[in-house]
Parts: structure tokens; C-alpha cells; sequence
């Protein structure tokens, strides 16, 4: 009888310990989260500043700021890692109706103390004491935005447009606008990834002086353009790009042979992806080798030099374009026929 009941309680004890592995066995390791996979987005906001007019010695003047923002959010929907920048670029054009090159094309993160907003600025609510700079001011925003939903980030921008709240207190006296509508279009248009909270986020804006820029004639306007690409990356430990996403706006300013603006600095500006069908690149864009064949829309070709991007650091990019700075190889053959200059120095500075 003893027997008996020694084996059915050492059945009893089996069953039990079958029931607790079978209960356990199809759940993740507690504090496995930095595994979980992240939604990832870009958002790109861009407008004009005021322009002058060229008058005698004096030159016309004009000002196109972009603002990038890179997001990735967790399932929640909270911020789990920002990144951004605004690239601040000033043209310039003669009385003669003359382009002038614009030489300071940096960001205004890259210009760090130079951008002078401590040195001269004041803070708008009339109280004492300087501003911080505007990286600083930025790194704020970021640092604060970090383990909030939009709506949460959102409720510390004022109706006048300045940081209010926890963002004004940490030392973000700016206007925040286009911080906000920037996060707005990277968080509505996060997708999944593959990106972990192990990983890196960056986003870089490179600006440029358009080769679609002209002096202007008694027949035609002028044209100072600036280009501004932007690319935000995910990298992991060993420097390789998990995820990435490509975008470039085009900033137009127009003016005449006598040096006045005309420009329309209330009309709206899209980046190129947001353009899509309608940037044209497939209905009147030609190869620049002179072949024969397709040619894709700029978002498509902008998803292969993404889809290029994955898998290789920074050191590998260079091999993407050829000389001419046009992509080559498996790219080209991707479909992606057009010059890849900025794009790769985008890329670079996003992921070192």
C-alpha cells in the first residue's frame, strides 16, 4: 500500500513540474525588453524667412530652414529615442540679379557656439539672464521629450509657440513649432523596424547650393535654390545600419534682373518623398549615362539607396557611387540612377 502511494505521489510531483515548464516555457525572459523591436520614423518641416530685396550696394537676401526630426517609439507609442537638427541656410543674390554661393552651409547644431544664441540672445519672456545655445536648447527638448507619447510633448509648446512647462524650466526658451511638426510627421509615419533600444538613432542634413541655381535675365527670373537632404539611421555595436530613411526638400527662391524678390514665402514646401508621383522624376527624368530604359520616381530610388544602406557602416558607403557621384553596381541595377552625392554624406554623418 506504501508503494502505491509513493508512486503516485512521485506522479503527482512529475505532473507538477510538467504543469510549471508548460506554463513558463512560451513566455520571453523577464527583462529581455531591449529585444523589443521599435517603430521608427522621419519627420521633415520646411519654410521660408522673410526676403529683402537687392538695393545699389546691398545685396537681396534670403533664408530656408528645414527641420529634421528622427523618432523611434516603443509599443506604447512612447518616444524611446530622438534625434534632430535644423539646418538654418541664408542666400544671397546681387542688385545685377546675380546669384551669390552660399559658403556656411552648416546645421545649426554644427555650428554649436558660433550660432551665437547665448552670446546675443535674450529670452523672449523678458527675464534676466542669457539663453542657452541653441544646441543646448535642443538637447533639452530631446532629453525631455524621451519616454513621452506625442500628445505628452506636444502640451509643452504655448499658443504663442514657445516652450512652456518642464521644457521652459529645464532651459528651452525657443519657439518649438517646427520641433513639434517635425516629431508630428515622424511619429505618424513610424513604421515597425528591426531597430532595438540597443541600437543608435541619428539624423543628419546636409544643404547644398543647387545646380538648378541661375542668375537672372530681362527674359527669365533668378533662381538661389538650396537642396537639403536629409537621412535618419539606425545603427548597431558594430557601427552597421539597421534601418535608415532618405528625404531631400528643395528650397526655391526667386527674384529678378533688378535684384526684388518674388519670392512666395506663404506657399507651402513637401520634401520629395512627400511629393511622390508628383516630384516627376519617372515622367521627365533621363539617365545621365544617355542609355536607354526606366526611370524610377525619387522615393523609389530613395527606398534602394535605403535598402543599400543596411548591413554596412559608414566606411562602405563611398563604394555605393561612382566617381561621377552617381550610384553604380548593385544599387544602379536596384534601379537607382541618380547622383547619390549628399545622400552618401547624409548617410556618413547619421551613422559615425
Amino acid at each position: 500500500m506504501k508503494k502505491i502511494l509513493s508512486l503516485a505521489l512521485v506522479l503527482v510531483m512529475v505532473l507538477s513540474v510538467a504543469a510549471l515548464v508548460g506554463c513558463t516555457g512560451d513566455k520571453e525572459p523577464a527583462g529581455n525588453d531591449a529585444a523589443a523591436t521599435l517603430k521608427f520614423g522621419l519627420g521633415v518641416v520646411s519654410n521660408f524667412g522673410e526676403a529683402t530685396d537687392a538695393d545699389g550696394d546691398t545685396n537681396g537676401a534670403g533664408e530656408f530652414n528645414t527641420t529634421a526630426v528622427a523618432v523611434l517609439l516603443d509599443a506604447e507609442g512612447k518616444i524611446a529615442a530622438i534625434d534632430l537638427d535644423t539646418a538654418q541656410i541664408k542666400t544671397a543674390w546681387t542688385s545685377a540679379g546675380k546669384v551669390i554661393a552660399v559658403e556656411d552651409l552648416r546645421t545649426k547644431y554644427e555650428k554649436g557656439t558660433e550660432y551665437n544664441m547665448a552670446a546675443f540672445g535674450k529670452k523672449h519672456d523678458g527675464s534676466e539672464g542669457k539663453p542657452l545655445e541653441w544646441n543646448e536648447q535642443a538637447d533639452v527638448f530631446m532629453t525631455t521629450a524621451k519616454g513621452k507619447t506625442l500628445a505628452e510633448v506636444k502640451a509643452l509648446m504655448a499658443e504663442d509657440g514657445y516652450a512652456q512647462g518642464d521644457l521652459a524650466t529645464a532651459g528651452c526658451t525657443i519657439k518649438v513649432g517646427d520641433f513639434m511638426s517635425a516629431l508630428e510627421k515622424a511619429v505618424n509615419s513610424a513604421a515597425d523596424s528591426k531597430a532595438t533600444a540597443e541600437n543608435k538613432l541619428a539624423v543628419a542634413l546636409v544643404a547644398a547650393n543647387s545646380h538648378s541655381s541661375a542668375d537672372a535675365t530681362d527674359e527669365k527670373e533668378g533662381l538661389a535654390q538650396i537642396d537639403t537632404t536629409v537621412v535618419a539611421a539606425v545603427t548597431d555595436a558594430e557601427g552597421k545600419v539597421v534601418v535608415s530613411k532618405t528625404d531631400c526638400v528643395q528650397g526655391k527662391m526667386p527674384f529678378d534682373a533688378a535684384g526684388k524678390s518674388t519670392l512666395d514665402a506663404t506657399a507651402a514646401i513637401k520634401t520629395k518623398l512627400e511629393l511622390g508621383d508628383d516630384y516627376n522624376m519617372a515622367k521627365f527624368g533621363t539617365r545621365h549615362d544617355g542609355t536607354e530604359g526606366e526611370v524610377k520616381e525619387w522615393y523609389a530610388q530613395a527606398a534602394a539607396f535605403d535598402a543599400a544602406l543596411v548591413g554596412k557602416t559608414a566606411a562602405d558607403f563611398a563604394g555605393l557611387a561612382g566617381d561621377d557621384g552617381y550610384a553604380t553596381g548593385d544599387l544602379a541595377t536596384a534601379g537607382c540612377t541618380m547622383a547619390i552625392g549628399d545622400m552618401i554624406a547624409a548617410a556618413t554623418a547619421a551613422t559615425k
